[in-house]
Parts: C-alpha cells; structure tokens; sequence
C-alpha cells in the first residue's frame, strides 16, 4: 500500500470511523494490493471485480465479502477519487444467520465457573445489560449511575451515547468487585504495563479468554462466544414479555428489524405459536 494507506488512514479518520473500521479496511486493502501484484492505484475496475470473483471461489463469508466491498469502494471513491460507479463492485447478497443464545442455566453455570471477583463482574455485565465488547471495555467508573440505577454508554456504535438500566444484582456485584480492585477510572482496567502510568485499558481478546476458559470449564460444546450473552440478554428479555422496542433501544439498535430476529430464537415465540394442525376439525371417531 505504501503512501496509499497512510492516505486512506487520514480519510477514514477525518470521516470519524471506528479504529476497528479502520483496520478492517487496511486490512482488506493489503490483501487485495497482495492478489494484485501492483500499486492499487494501477487497478482497473474489473480487477476489483477479478478479486471478487476470487473471493466468492474461495467461498469467503458474504459478511467478510462485503467488508472487501466497504473498503475497495471508500478506498477508491475517497483516496483516490475514483469516478467509477461504483454499484459495479456489488455486495454479497446477506445471508441470515440466527444468533446463538445460552440458556439461563448455561449462563449461570459460567458465572460459578469463574473464581476471580472481577472475571465475574465482567461477564456479568455483558449479561445484566447486553452491552458490546468494546462498550463494556470503554466503560468508567462513572458510568455506574446507582442513584438512577443506570449505566452509561458512552459513544457505543454509530458513536451514539444511551443508557441501560442497572440491575440491583449487578450493582452488588459490581461494588463487591470495586472494593476488592478499587479501580479509579476504567471499570475493569486492563494489566498494568511496565514504564506507562495510569490505568491501561483492557484489552478485547483478555475478555474473549475470559468467556473462553469458564466455556471450557463447564462443558458447553454451542457454537457460542462472548457476543452470545449478548444475544441471550435480548432473547430472554424477550421470553419474559419485554417489548421489543424496549429491546431495540437498550441494545443500540438503529433498526427495529435488526432485533426481530431474536423472536426466532425465543422459546416463547415457538412455544406460543400453535401449529395450523392444531385447528383442523377433527373427525367424527366411529364405533
């Protein structure tokens, strides 16, 4: 990539994308740069193209696909200025995947499985409140709100502040754990590093071990992963009767029908619906 990435780097943050963002799409870049062979900006639009049919013959997820998309797109209509159209570097068409939820005996069984206070108040946090990793890891000592019984979401995606209640059990957890680490700003701040003062921020692949390792210890072989407590906070919340709006706002989601697919996980939403067998008339029974 050359100057090319420090050139996109600048336009991606002076358009305020995430860091995550940032190096996803660098990402991509590189790897389309090393399929090339040459400098990006000697690519034609059909070369994209060719990448994309490289990608589909290498059956790449139609999310990973489309993140290529985002990147050759901003790539070479902001870096470079490209006045192609760029509907001719089309995206994946999604496929829909149902999200993977624990049961509540799962989720508890993973909370008994963690022997450190803070290990716990972690993972128990992403369950009261349903929050993403990288909101739970931006989050401050401050933002525990026990005279409104809140929590704080500051500049959670689509940088977007908004608030999620504060169950009275997390708040118990949470000021066990506090008097234990006493941490002063972050909420769980990360291992200390040699030579750097303050606390460090934790970092995300800690919290994924975290959920990992009490996953190993008590046998759970779903496919799920830290983000499933997040899936399991929307879904149970569901089971008890939460509107679904409710549900969408503390989840931060932009559009209603990105949380309608957790009334296809929910127990209730089967359970409650009778099949159309059921109301068929039954036959007279003969002697």
């Amino acid at each position: 990539m050359g100057k090319f990435r420090d050139l996109m780097e600048r336009e991606m943050v002076i358009r305020g994308l995430s860091p995550r963002t940032v190096s996803n799409y660098l990402g991509c870049m590189r790897r389309f740069v090393r399929y090339f062979g040459r400098s990006p900006d000697q690519a034609t639009l059909e070369d994209v193209r060719d990448f994309q049919r490289h990608l589909a013959g290498q059956k790449a997820a139609w999310s990973s696909f489309n993140v290529y998309v985002c990147a050759m797109r901003f790539f070479y209509r902001e870096t470079l200025k490209r006045d192609w159209d760029m509907r001719a570097i089309p995206y994946q068409k999604k496929g829909r995947l149902l999200p993977q939820v624990l049961s509540r005996e799962e989720v508890v069984a993973l909370f008994d499985a963690l022997e450190n206070p803070k290990h716990r108040a972690i993972l128990t946090t992403f369950y009261a409140t349903g929050l993403r990793l990288q909101e739970v890891i931006d989050l401050e000592v401050a933002d525990v709100d026990s005279g409104r019984m809140v929590l704080r979401v500051r500049q959670g995606k689509g940088k977007k502040d908004r608030e999620v209640m504060l169950s009275p059990t997390l708040l118990d957890v949470l000021r066990a754990y506090w008097k234990l680490y006493r941490p002063s700003h972050w909420l769980f701040p990360g291992q200390p590093k040699a030579g750097v003062g303050g606390e460090q921020r934790l970092h995300p692949r800690s919290v994924q071990r975290i959920f990992e390792r009490a996953k190993r210890i008590v046998g759970i072989e779903k496919k799920v992963s830290l983000h499933s407590l997040r899936h399991s906070f929307a879904t149970h919340l569901l089971q008890d009767g939460t509107n679904i709006q409710v549900i969408q706002l503390l989840l931060g989601h932009k559009s209603l029908k990105t949380t309608t697919i957790y009334t296809h996980v929910a127990e209730s939403y089967l359970k409650d619906t009778k099949s159309p067998l059921d109301a068929l008339p039954r036959p007279a029974k003969t002697a």
